[in-house]
Formats: structure tokens, sequence, C-alpha cells
């Protein structure tokens, strides 16, 4: 299947040959690998972790998805220049999401250095934070317009939907294609949170990504695929495994449950049943009524300290109450311990042993 506009589709064919151009001259491949000493390198898990914490940052200041996707990016291509030491992180990051900022939001949406420092907890001063702004700078000679992923993802996204197939604004009927490339972003940022997608180009993990949403949605989605590998100009080869690693990636963000999880629920026996003649489902369990108690007796009690639940916050006779109504016992008498009949008489169904009296001897 082909794109049906010529205008729109000369354009967008213009805008991705300069995106391809420009990730040609800046972009590197990253293999990440553990580090020889975790005091003096960085490991890929503390890079994923850096830029969760980014993401987070990113949501709270509530800022533009372009800016997220630069700094990561600004973050990638310092951390693969340089050596640093996992101390310097938490700055680097922060320092490059600042300069993400500058470089993609309106002056009136940029944040002040100390409110950036404020809101997200880096641990650094706003001093410090310039003085690695200038590093990060001096190692990437002040360029900082790098084609991001999420630039290719919004140029295959407008091919996709120039191309005038029925099958699939039926399938987009739910959404409008603003909320659809939103939830797009989504999926993109939890791919640039994983490690193992740093030696994929921008370009090749948008276009994995945006295949996998057209297998879903559209039955000729091949012939789709096949139009954008070709206007990419990328091994088929390469697709296939960039889509088994966006795959693998993108199952830990669908499913946070295993898809075979089952529930058992098993009811007590003796369940007490609530006052007002209700059913309580069989995972409730009440608390036991406990009696008010009478203001001319007073009983204190010490409790074992070795005790696994503690219990200072309870009154001793509320919770010896408790345990009394637990095994259907009456109030008992000073020094005289009795059993109800009742107790006696469903002793059988009872799953504990019916209680006898303690006899002096």
């Amino acid at each position: 299947m082909k794109f049906t506009l010529p205008l729109e589709s000369r354009k967008l064919s213009s805008l991705l040959e300069k995106a391809v151009s420009r990730e040609a001259t800046l972009w590197k491949a990253c293999v990440p690998k553990k580090p020889t000493n975790q005091d003096t390198d960085i490991s890929p898990e503390k890079r994923d972790e850096a830029v969760r914490w980014l993401r987070a940052v990113h949501s709270q200041l509530k800022l533009y998805p372009e800016t997220l996707c630069l700094a990561i990016g600004i973050l990638d291509r310092f951390l693969s220049a340089v050596k640093a030491r996992p101390k310097y992180l938490r700055c680097i990051a922060i320092s490059c999401f600042f300069l993400a900022v500058k470089t993609s939001e309106e002056d009136e949406r940029i944040p002040s250095l100390r409110e950036l420092v404020s809101s997200s907890k880096c641990g650094c001063s706003p001093s410090e934070i310039l003085r690695m702004e200038r590093i990060v700078l001096d190692k990437l000679n002040w360029d900082l317009h790098s084609t991001t992923a999420l630039d290719f993802l919004y140029i295959f996204h407008a091919m996709v939907l120039s191309c005038k197939s029925g099958r699939l604004n039926m399938a987009l009927s739910t959404l409008n294609p603003s909320q659809h490339v939103a939830l797009l972003t989504q999926q993109l940022f939890h791919c640039l949170a994983h490690n193992a997608l740093l030696p994929v180009c921008g370009s090749l993990l948008s276009l994995g990504l945006i295949t996998l949403e057209l297998e879903k949605l559209c039955p000729d989605w091949l012939a789709l695929t096949v139009d954008l590998l070709h206007k990419l100009q990328i091994d088929s080869s390469q697709l296939i495994g960039c889509r088994e690693l966006v795959a693998r990636c993108l199952s830990t963000h669908m499913a946070s449950l295993p898809p075979n999880t089952v529930y058992i629920c098993h009811p007590l026996p003796n369940a007490p049943e609530p006052r007002d003649g209700g059913v309580l489902p069989p995972w409730h369990v009440s608390p036991a009524p406990t009696a008010p108690s009478d203001p001319n007796t007073t009983h204190t009690r010490a409790c074992k300290s070795s005790a696994k639940r503690k219990v200072e916050h309870m009154e001793v006779d509320e919770y010896l109450d408790g345990i009394k109504r637990l095994y259907n016992e009456e109030s008992p008498q000073e020094g005289a311990p009795t059993c109800r009949a009742e107790t006696q008489q469903n002793a059988g169904s009872s799953p504990c042993p019916p209680l006898q009296p303690v006899r002096e001897t």
C-alpha cells in the first residue's frame, strides 16, 4: 500500500531524510557493559534508574514530551563520551535535563534553577548544576539539536495516517490521532528507560514501535511496514531484531501481573455475620466486637517484650474480651471460668478443640 497524498507524502519524506541525515551525524552506538568497579563506573542499571527519575521529574513539572526525549539523548551522548563516577550521576542527569528544558520549552514554561533543584530533590546546588552544564556542553561541542526517537515517531505516525486505509481508520475510531500518538509516546519513554535498547538508533526504535502497533490494529500492516522500511532504507533483519527487543520491553510495561494469576479465597468456617443481616465477602474479616468496659473494675496486665505483635495501643481488657468472643466464651466470673453450652454442642464443627475448665488439684 502506497501513501496516497503526493504533496503531504513529499513533505514527510523530506522531513524523514533530514532527520536521518542528522541522526547519522550525531548518533553513536552504545553497547551497555557491566562495570568492573561499582564505585568508579556507571552501570547500565544505574543509567536506567536515572532515566526513570528524569521521567518522574518531567511528569511533575508537566513539560513537553520532546524535552524528556532530548534530555535522555543528551545524557546518553555524554555518558558514552565520558567516564563518570556514579556519585555524580544525578548531577549529570539533572544538568542534561535543564539543558533540554532551555532548548525545547518556551520561555514562560522554563522553571527557574532553584525551582528545579527544589522539585527534583537532586541533592545538588544550583552552582554545581551550572558547572556540570558547562562540562556537558564542552564534551558535546555545544551541539544539542540532535534528532530524537520521538521525532521519528511523529514522522512515521503522520505517514501512517496519511495513507487512506479504511481498516486502519476503523481501528482508530475510538482514538483521535493526538490520543494515539500520546499512547505511543508513553511506550517510547518506557523503551528508552531500558539499556537493552541502547544499541538501537532512534529511527529504528520508532519504526519497530510503530510497526508493532500497526500489527495489532491493521490487517494489511505488512504492506505499510515494507513501505516505511523502504523509505528509511534499513535492512529487514535489523527491524525484526528491533521488534523483538521492543516487544520484550513492552511486555513488562503492559502486564504488571503474570497472565495466569489465579486468586483462591477460602471463607472461614465460623465467620461472623454483620449485625445488619448483610453478607460479608469471603476475604473480609471483621474485628471481634468488644463489650464496654466496666468503669468500676480495672485490670492491669503486663505484655511480654518478646511478643511479635505489640498490643500497647489496645486496652488489655478489650484484647482479652476479643479472645473470649473468638472462642464463644461467656464472661467468666472471678476464679470460676466456664464454657457455654452452645460451644459444647457445636464442638464437632469447630476447628478448635472444646475448651475445658481448669480443675484445681
